[in-house]
């Protein structure tokens, strides 16, 4: 499986390019901005986006959506609790001091427990509230990764001062949805460098 990171936007997103060798299918996650570069490495490797995910629907992850959709004519997934957000990312942008476009609605929702697929491949969607109520991680078990957006970070969790946030709701999600997972498994947060559940497990100071 294809598995590439660009980091995209003011405040450095880690955007997912994921492609099914075979079919030449592929999901990107998270295109918070910078659209025009993450279409031309899609178009390097020679795939077609099959979907377009958002971990949860924070400005800086969805900023792209707009652009990729109207290049791709992918299908748009979110979890519905963060749906709404999807139409206000240019005023909430506008609250720090940068531009944004609001994103088109979701097309299809994300639900705990189902797959998403793309060409042989597919994704596992886990549900794990707690920096915003429709956050989600995708975990691709037989590459024993899994992409955990702003739920868990290298050594730190994502901030839940925010409205809908809650911080004791996401080190439940974390503790109890993410660090079931085996220890060798690779996460990819939503910023920063890759870490291991295992590592988090021992070693994360928010989750003690």
């Amino acid at each position: 499986m294809i598995f590439d990171v660009i980091v995209v936007g003011p405040l450095g997103v880690n955007c997912f390019i994921m492609g099914c060798e075979q079919t030449n299918q592929a999901l990107v996650v998270d295109p918070g901005g910078d659209a025009d570069r993450i279409l031309a490495k899609i178009q390097e490797y020679g795939l077609t986006v099959a979907g377009i995910i958002n971990t949860h629907g924070h400005f800086d992850h969805v900023g792209g959506n707009r652009q990729m959709i109207e290049a791709s004519g992918a299908p748009l997934w979110i979890h519905s609790a963060d749906a709404p957000m999807l139409s206000r990312v240019a005023q909430v942008s506008s609250m720090y001091g940068l531009s944004g476009e609001n994103s088109p609605d979701a097309d299809r929702f994300l639900t705990d427990g189902t797959f998403i697929s793309f060409g042989n491949c597919s994704v596992k969607v886990i549900h794990t509230p707690g920096h915003t109520p429709g956050g989600c991680c995708l975990y691709i078990e037989p590459e024993q990764t899994i992409i955990t957006g702003d739920t868990l970070f290298a050594d730190g969790v994502g901030r839940t001062d925010l409205p809908g946030g809650s911080h004791d709701q996401l080190v439940m999600s974390i503790k109890t949805r993410l660090f079931v997972l085996p220890d060798q498994v690779v996460a990819w947060p939503g910023h920063g460098p890759s870490t291991t559940i295992g590592h988090e497990k021992r070693h994360n100071p928010y989750l003690d």
